[in-house]
């Protein structure tokens, strides 16, 4: 049943179940590709909200598999075209957000505006 539900998503799913390698290609992607992202900061809120030993387990699957597939060398829509690029990973994210959003606290969101605010500088305690 579960296979059914992430149908051309598998790359992702893997991908989300090694969280230091979600972390390190996260903050790489992020910083080259943060000035283009009209949805940096609740990509950021819903990194904080994985990453956080408070989240529930299933939420951070969540958002792990919507943060893997954000740093996935392929998409169905190329991130380098103008306006289009970043469609299909804003819309994965959205869902994902969407189905977990009671779960992205205020502090998320403050660490996520802070992030970026600094320029999106990786923390050595995430």
């Amino acid at each position: 049943m579960a296979a059914e539900h992430s149908v051309g998503f598998e790359p992702a799913d893997r991908l989300a179940e090694d969280r230091e390698s979600v972390r390190r290609r996260f903050w790489r992607k992020l910083k080259r590709v943060a000035a283009q992202l009209p949805f940096a900061e609740d990509l950021l809120a819903a990194y904080y909200c994985a990453f956080d030993r408070q989240t529930p387990r299933h939420v951070q699957a969540s958002l792990l598999g919507a943060i893997a597939y954000f740093i996935l060398p392929f998409d169905f829509v190329a991130d380098v075209m103008p306006v289009l690029g970043f469609a299909d990973d804003a819309a994965v994210l959205a869902t994902a957000i969407r189905m977990v959003a009671g779960h992205i606290t205020t502090e998320h969101r403050e660490a996520a505006r802070a992030a970026l605010k600094r320029g999106v500088e990786e923390e050595a305690t995430d």
